[in-house]
């Protein structure tokens, strides 16, 4: 198993990820509202153990 460097920055709401091979991704989260930059998702905490997601420009799985 090979060893794997992942690192999660935060500044207020942004989040910036990085890994071995450099910056990954950002992502924005506002109270239960959620983006992240890669994979253009976005997610909305709801009570319990639930999320709701949404992708844009792909069909929703």
């Amino acid at each position: 198993m090979p060893i794997q460097y992942r690192k999660q920055h935060s500044f207020g709401p942004l989040k910036f990820n990085v890994t071995q091979n450099g910056f990954s991704s950002w992502s924005i989260k506002l109270g239960r509202w959620s983006w992240n930059s890669r994979t253009k998702e976005q997610r909305y905490d709801l009570p319990g153990p639930f999320t709701w997601r949404s992708r844009r420009g792909r069909a929703n799985s």
